[in-house]
């Protein structure tokens, strides 16, 4: 029986994941932060790497629509969504291997895509001229941002999978602990 109620219990958790994940991603973004210093990019990534099916994809857009919600929603917004979907399907390639190297490389992966699509939707604004010499002063002016954006996602990537992984091998290690151990008779 204390088998049982430990997988209820390890499942309860994983079950509550997602909804963890888009309070807190929602509560950092809208908590004082610097420029551009959010957990959406690393939540998206994350998603993508762990939660199953649609999940990964509904935890960073969650986040967002919570915390726009009360920031505010703006133009443009199609852009960042659409970004942090790509990022959530670029986590898929984190799912079968997790290595720190690899989760480092698709974290910048991830920042260089949301710094392309986002700067390139804000060209098509009213900020600068729809010329390529516009696109250009576009992303040059965007630059600045893009090291928070990179700093943030490695942060937050980083944290988000050792957290996990420790928590999945802690899980693990109890449910061994529990197991009924196997009985000889000579």
């Amino acid at each position: 029986m204390t088998g049982v109620r430990s997988h209820t219990h390890d499942s309860a958790w994983l079950t509550l994941l997602p909804y963890a994940l888009i309070a807190v991603g929602a509560l950092l973004r809208i908590l004082p932060h610097g420029p551009n210093f959010a957990p959406i990019g690393a939540l998206a990534l994350f998603g993508g790497a762990v939660l199953p099916g649609g999940v990964g994809i509904a935890v960073p857009l969650g986040a967002l629509v919570l915390s726009d919600a009360i920031l505010g929603f703006y133009p443009g917004i199609g852009w960042v969504y659409g970004s942090f979907v790509l990022i959530a399907l670029l986590g898929l390639v984190l799912r079968r291997r997790r290595t720190a190297a690899r989760i480092v490389s698709t974290s910048l992966a991830a920042s260089v895509l949301f710094f392309v699509i986002t700067n390139f939707g804000e060209w098509f604004g009213p900020l600068y001229p729809h010329t390529l010499a516009g696109l250009r002063q576009d992303y040059v002016a965007a630059i600045p941002f893009f090291r928070n954006t990179a700093l943030s996602d490695l942060c937050y990537s980083l944290a988000l999978f050792a957290i996990y992984e420790s928590a999945t091998r802690l899980a693990r290690r109890r449910a061994e602990d529990l197991a009924p151990a196997v009985h000889r008779t000579t």
